[in-house]
């Protein structure tokens, strides 16, 4: 007899206790609807690229001289970066311009005697073959003439060659030989010239994408490339479509265009990139980490005014640094819960954290 009671006074117990629960309000956080501009983008990860990339090789072979900037310097277009030894290219083109000094007096000459022999051929004082062999010397040195002008022309070239410039304006790397090293023609690179501003960031993108963008490219979508951990975003347009889909990956790549004119991206880096499509004005928001998926699809708990909840079922949009737009299911004002949601059930009573919503 003892024995029922008890279990009737436990079970009493039991059934208070789980009342007692029940009637507990579940601790949460919450936050309100908000209408909010938000912007349709595409994000990826991106990689920076120079403009410009030019390895610069010695077009003769001689000993450099001089080298006249420091490794990574920044060089404008046409600034002497090396100078090989000029000497034996002089001396080539003095012999150059006295070969064609004498050739020209000897032209000249023959010239003048074929036109003196026109004239006694014509009066039938020499022979028809002599004239013919004074005309066929003239003419001769005159192409001597020609071909020594174009070894003049050569040797020029050849000595500008020791003055290697630079062919654009950038920053220069590591130097691979210093005065006093021979260099030989079109050998090793001696500095490597990277254009950085402006600079390019490639990326790639899922081909679902490509219907987007294709069509908008030159100026007309903005992207922005930002450095893992920064908060700082570089501003740039998209400026190169690929002309095929890759079919190992199913991506397209895609090339954006940035001034950098405060040098906060570096080629070789790897960039957050996100470009955009589009903004949507007026739209109604809430924090991602309010939405829950269930069964049925995404849903809210709604917090009511008199603190239970409810489940609302929502259509959600693009998300955007933390927010996700609702398409359909709540208005402007609404409380939604996002955090704590686990001990949430429909109808039960909830606690507010800190007093009143976010």
């Amino acid at each position: 007899m003892s024995l029922l009671v008890m279990g009737f006074l436990n079970a009493g117990c039991a059934k208070e206790k789980e009342k007692a629960k029940q009637n507990n309000p579940a601790p949460v956080t919450v936050a309100r609807a908000a209408v909010r501009d938000v912007p349709v983008e595409l994000r990826a990860i991106g990689n920076v690229e120079a403009y410009s990339t030019v390895a610069l090789k010695s077009r003769v072979a001689g000993i450099i001289t001089a080298v006249h900037f420091k490794e990574g310097d920044d060089v404008p277009k046409g600034a002497l970066l090396f100078t090989i030894d000029p000497r034996p290219f002089q001396a080539s083109l003095t012999q150059a311009k006295a070969n064609l000094a004498r050739d020209r007096a000897n032209a000249q000459n023959a010239k003048e005697q074929a036109r003196r022999y026109a004239g006694l051929w014509q009066e039938g004082i020499v022979t028809r073959e002599q004239y013919d062999q004074l005309q066929a010397n003239a003419d001769a040195l005159a192409a001597s003439v020609a071909s020594l002008s174009a070894a003049v022309e050569s040797a020029k070239l050849q000595l500008d060659y020791c003055y290697i410039r630079s062919p654009l304006s950038g920053r220069t790397g590591g130097l691979t030989t210093h005065a006093g090293n021979l260099v030989k023609e079109n050998d090793t690179a001696l500095v490597t010239i990277n254009q950085i501003t402006p600079l390019y960031v490639t990326f790639s993108l899922p081909e679902k994408d490509l219907a987007a963008i294709k069509g908008r490219v030159g100026g007309k979508l903005p992207v922005t490339a930002s450095v893992p951990g920064s908060a700082v975003a570089e501003q740039g347009t998209v400026s190169f479509l690929d002309n095929g889909v890759d079919p190992a990956t199913g991506t397209i790549k895609v090339k954006g265009t940035f001034s950098n004119r405060e040098r906060k991206l570096w080629p070789g880096q790897f960039v957050n990139v996100a470009l955009r499509l589009d903004v949507r004005k007026g739209a109604v928001v809430v924090p991602t980490r309010a939405l829950q998926t269930g069964q049925q699809g995404d849903f809210v708990f709604l917090v009511k005014p008199d603190a239970t909840v409810e489940v609302r079922p929502v259509t959600v949009g693009p998300a955007q640094d933390g927010v996700t737009v609702i398409e359909k299911g709540l208005a402007p004002g609404d409380t939604v819960v996002t955090d704590g949601q686990l001990k949430l059930v429909p109808g039960g009573k909830v606690a507010v954290k800190g007093g009143t919503p976010a």
